[in-house]
């Protein structure tokens, strides 16, 4: 298997052990899972299940962030206590990833739960020389860490402005470098609060998943992976603090996937253009969202349209009904080709284009009785079950 690793910014050999320590960034539960979250832990999933084919053991965690400069405003303008609104957002998210057919993950850890841990890290840091601390504010000096920005490739400049856009303050005074980041912070009156040596407070954001991934995988994972937009600066923030505190290296492999916007126009709670895969799924079969989410690249960023949903329908009918025929071709090429598809960067595309091929094949006919059970068991390679009819377009 070959995956494009973003640190070294090109497609290389992913040669991991039996057993795969995978972390892949979770939700912040204050809104529903919509179709650039589905595109995110659909392709992880599609991973997973291509590791599993081949053998590996995979131990997925995947964290709740449920406190941090996101939630916590809005569970203010809700009026509801934050831990109420992260529940909700999560049993929601439980129910669309179930949906969708994900693979269980081996641990999900919620941010709350581990703040005693992320403290400890915060002194190792303290101890070894990397931090900073200003009015009970405790920042990361990333003046200590000399690789800061490989991860991401980006220039200072770039980093800077997207930390700017990124919940990040830049032009905070109390900085020493612009890049600086907080690992601790008072909380307000409103917000929770836990005990440290600089007095009550939270954590920040990037330090949350350092500390769950090292508390549950080990200092070194085999593939750390998340949106695009979490490149910089969580990743690259979180690489930093990780090794800083552990001499080792972080993650052998980062995996990115791309942006998903909504014809024509980015994709975000802002804008009140997100496509939720909860209503998507009430009326459309959530394997119909899987397979259309499929014929986009893990990496591209892309549009959805709303006639997408029609296409994916199209096509799992047809497969359902291939894989409901009692003959067709020869499937051992189709399945060779699936493989070699996925081994090839994830590319689901082509390995769809493959599915779609051996299912027409099977419908205009052949003698070999495999070929419908191949199809069926393909499909569930890439997790779309074919045994249940899926319901007529509305």
């Amino acid at each position: 298997m070959k995956l494009f690793d973003t640190a070294r910014n090109e497609v290389v050999p992913f040669e991991p052990g039996p057993e795969v320590r995978m972390y892949v960034c979770g939700i912040t539960p204050y809104d529903s899972t919509h179709l650039g979250h589905a595109n995110t832990y659909l392709t992880y999933d599609l991973l997973i299940r291509r590791l599993e084919d081949l053998g590996h053991e995979v131990k997925l965690v995947r964290n709740i962030t449920d406190v941090d400069d996101s939630i916590l405003p809005k569970a203010r303008e809700l009026g509801v206590d934050f831990l109420e609104l992260a529940a909700a957002e999560t049993a929601r998210f439980h129910r669309d990833m179930l949906a969708l057919n994900t693979r269980p993950v081996f641990a999900e850890p919620h941010a709350t739960r581990w703040v005693a841990d992320m403290v400890d890290l915060i002194e190792v840091l303290a101890q070894k020389g990397h931090t900073y601390a200003v009015d009970g504010t405790v920042f990361f000096d990333v003046s200590t860490f000399p690789s800061f920005g490989a991860l991401s490739g980006y220039s200072d400049e770039h980093m800077i402005e997207f930390s700017a856009e990124r919940g990040g303050n830049p032009d905070d005074p109390r900085l020493r470098n612009p890049l600086d980041f907080i690992l601790w912070q008072p909380s307000l009156d409103d917000e929770p609060a836990w005990p440290s040596p600089w007095g009550d407070g939270r954590p920040g954001w990037h330090i949350e998943c350092s500390a769950m991934s090292m508390g549950i995988l080990g200092p070194t994972l085999d593939l750390h992976g998340g949106g695009s937009d979490l490149i910089f600066p969580h990743h690259e923030c979180s690489r930093a603090q990780s090794e800083a505190a552990n001499g080792v290296t972080f993650a052998k492999h980062w995996m990115h996937t791309g942006m998903v916007a909504y014809q024509g126009t980015k994709m975000s709670k802002s804008l009140g253009n997100l496509v939720f895969v909860s209503e998507l799924s009430k009326i459309h079969d959530p394997r119909a969202i899987r397979l259309a989410l499929m014929r986009h690249h893990y990496r591209s960023d892309w549009e959805w349209f709303d006639d997408d949903i029609e296409i994916g329908t199209r096509l799992l009918d047809r497969m359902h009904r291939a894989a409901h025929t009692a003959h067709g071709p020869d499937p051992s090429g189709y399945a060779e080709r699936v493989r070699a598809a996925l081994d090839d960067d994830l590319d689901a595309p082509t390995a769809l284009g493959a599915l779609t091929e051996l299912a027409n094949a099977i419908l205009e006919g052949g003698d070999d009785p495999a070929a419908p059970t191949v199809l069926g068991e393909l499909g569930a390679l890439v997790g779309v079950d074919l045994d249940t009819a899926p319901a007529p377009l509305s």
